[in-house]
């Protein structure tokens, strides 16, 4: 007889109980930064209208598109008529575009929730991945650049990250360089794509793709040049924009964001990067990621979509918005051991023992006392022999296990052992939860 093959589609995962802990305790985190921040919850549906993606994230990001067949009588024709979203920002502005009356002057909202690209699996990198987006919708003023930096900076120093850099840029900083070195208007698109790269393939690397891309061997050499070199300190990277560019408004706005973000948990952390490229066409300002030094490529990334929104609504509205990309960062705090011990016990507090068959509601009423008292409870379900039900018990990391004895029963006790001390107690059963509950608060686990 065959088996069918077990593993999940290639580039995805199944989450197991504790893996559902970590992101649990991720998310709770990122959620409430943003709150405090004034941002409010959206969802949207899992799979768009086509055309809806088609045409919004550039040449790499349409290759990337799972599509999804017509189907019925239609299946036939190969054809797709509907999406897996991308990411969360196109739905976003299809959102504020649909119910513009609706929604208020300056819309600051957050979203976490899957996303599907087709693209090769790699550490770090899923087909199926959440992201948490915040965005907000109304207002030009560079007050929001700083305000979702200081955001993302703290939803990681919350999670413990003290190394990491917010990366920073423009696309009008971008766009003037390449001017200054010579790459032609048209091929501007072309010379952006590979230099997205350059972290990842390096300047040898992206001199190559942008050759192959037609573009002119001096100008691709003189935009390496510039896009190539990083300041540790942000006005020493102005200073050299403005040698190349002069007195240029995306340089301005570069230095006001820098400026007003000083004050936020992003302060001293913000690195001007003119390679910071961003592979996404519909970015109009300034552009930003957030990095740390053991991961290839970024933890999320953003910036200033103005015209987006009016590819459905026929006018532009400003919009801004960061992205954090929650499985990437789960890896790196995985590798780094940075979650709470908390983190990695079980789902239950004690678990409650049978004795044998005659105790076995007894020991269900037990339980539901136990809940009732605010405790996360467990009942083994046979009877068996103690030792087994308590090696069950540990590999579940339960703390404690009562135990409903014939003598316990007799004398309205209940025996509660500590799994980590090995100590056994018999208390009066109506203070069982509390006598549980203060054990628990007094000593951490282990």
């Amino acid at each position: 007889m065959t088996t069918n093959n077990t593993q999940p589609a290639r580039g995805t995962r199944d989450f197991l109980p504790d893996d559902i802990r970590r992101r649990e305790y991720v998310v709770d985190i990122v959620r409430g930064v943003y709150e405090r921040y004034g941002f409010e919850p959206l969802e949207t549906p899992a799979f768009e209208n086509i055309e809806t993606l088609l045409g919004k994230y550039g040449e790499e990001g349409n290759k990337l598109i799972f599509k999804i067949l017509k189907r019925g009588e239609h299946e036939a024709s190969g054809a797709a008529d509907l999406a897996l979203r991308y990411d969360l920002t196109v739905p976003l502005a299809r959102v504020v575009a649909q119910y513009q009356n609706e929604l208020p002057k300056f819309f600051k909202r957050y979203q976490i929730q899957p996303v599907w690209r087709a693209d090769r699996p790699a550490r770090g990198r899923f087909r199926e991945f959440y992201q948490c987006d915040i965005d907000a919708i109304g207002s030009t003023s560079l007050v929001v650049e700083a305000e979702l930096l200081g955001a993302v900076s703290e939803v990681m120093t919350t999670l413990g990250f003290s190394d990491f850099v917010v990366r920073l840029n423009h696309r009008g900083v971008l766009t003037a360089l390449l001017e200054a070195a010579g790459v032609a208007g048209d091929k501007h698109g072309e010379a952006l794509v590979a230099l997205d790269k350059l972290d990842k393939i390096g300047a040898d690397g992206v001199a190559k793709e942008l050759a192959s891309r037609g573009i002119d061997s001096g100008a691709a050499s003189t935009a390496l040049s510039f896009f190539s070199v990083v300041e540790e300190a942000s006005h020493a990277t102005l200073a050299r924009l403005k040698s190349v560019l002069g007195d240029h408004a995306a340089v301005r706005d570069l230095e006001s964001i820098v400026a007003l973000a000083e004050s936020t948990p992003a302060g001293g952390r913000i690195r001007i990067d003119p390679s910071l490229a961003r592979g996404l066409s519909y970015y109009t300002g300034a552009i930003m990621e957030v990095a740390v030094p053991d991961l290839a490529g970024s933890l999320g990334g953003g910036g200033r979509y103005d015209n987006l929104i009016g590819m459905f609504l026929g006018r532009d509205v400003p919009a801004c918005g960061f992205s954090l990309g929650l499985e990437r960062i789960i890896v790196v705090m995985t590798e780094r051991n940075m979650f709470p011990a908390s983190i990695a016990h079980g789902a239950v507090d004690v678990m409650v023992s049978i004795w044998n068959d005659d105790t076995r509601a007894d020991a269900i009423a037990l339980a539901g006392e136990l809940r009732r008292g605010g405790l996360r409870v467990d009942v083994y379900p046979e009877v068996e022999k103690l030792g087994k039900q308590f090696k069950y018990a540990a590999g579940r990391q339960a703390r404690f296990v009562a135990i409903l004895g014939d003598d316990e029963r007799a004398r309205g006790e209940v025996a509660i052992k500590d799994l980590v001390t090995g100590h056994q107690e018999s208390i009066a059963r109506a203070g069982a939860a509390d006598y549980i509950a203060r054990r628990l608060s007094a000593e951490p686990k282990t």
